[in-house]
This record gives structure tokens, sequence and C-alpha cells, in this order.
């Protein structure tokens, strides 16, 4: 079945490994995802494309429990979901979903790796991918 991301942009695949693309700046060196058009940090306009790591360290986590609202709703039906931050490289901070959705099997500070999840289908049939976070 074909896919295609949830946003262009966001992230890309490299040999079946999930890289998520953000940016840094080129002036003071503020990592920042998704790759933003100026710095937060010192408001600098020269922003370089910069892959970020592809393993971390979960910084903090919940279960989404109830369904999202319109235009987020996902699929018909709802599963609740982990979703958390994860600290990547030491570079910054990225929400994402989690691939578990038992927070007895989370805890803060344990390794994630970035990875692919179908997060709907489309219309024409097309799996609409996102990034996620698996712990292991």
């Amino acid at each position: 079945m074909p896919t295609k991301p949830v946003a262009e942009g966001l992230f890309e695949q490299v040999d079946g490994t999930v890289v998520l693309l953000g940016g840094k700046c080129r002036t003071c060196g503020a990592v920042a995802f998704p790759r933003p058009g100026g710095c937060a940090r010192c408001t600098g306009e020269d922003i370089a494309p910069h892959r970020l790591a592809t393993e971390g360290t979960l910084w903090t986590f919940t279960v989404q429990s109830l369904p999202l609202k319109p235009p987020y709703n996902g699929p018909a039906d709802f599963t609740p979901f982990g979703v958390g931050y994860a600290d990547l490289g030491g570079e910054v901070l990225v929400e994402g979903r989690l691939t578990v959705n038992d927070p007895d099997q989370l805890r803060i500070g344990m390794q994630v790796s970035v990875v692919p999840q179908v997060y709907t289908t489309d219309a024409d049939g097309n799996d609409v991918v996102t990034f996620a976070f698996a712990p292991h």
C-alpha cells in the first residue's frame, strides 16, 4: 500500500531509519524541531537544515485516553496512545507519539528510537505516516 508523510519536511527515511529534520541556527547553534524560519534564542534568521539524532531518552510522557477533536481525529476507532517528549542527542526535546500506551511499561529516562508509525489512511487508501518514539 502506498504511503505518504503526515507533513512534508518533517522527517525522511534513510536506509529504513526515520530521521527527523530540524534546524540549527548558524548564529548561536540552537537546534529546533520542526525547522523554524527564525531562531527563538537569538532571533537569527540563518537556520540550516539539521538532521536530529535517531535515538534519545524519554524526558516525560502521558497517555492520551480521549479521542482528539476535529480536525485531528485520526482513525474512527480511537485507541488510547502514549505521547511524550524525547531528548534527542542532548540537542533538543521533541514531542511525539509513543509506540506504547501502557504507562506501566514507560519510565522517564528510558531509551527510545524514532520509528515510522501509520497515523491514518487517506481517502485514496494511502497510509499517512508520522513518526513515533519506540522504547527499548
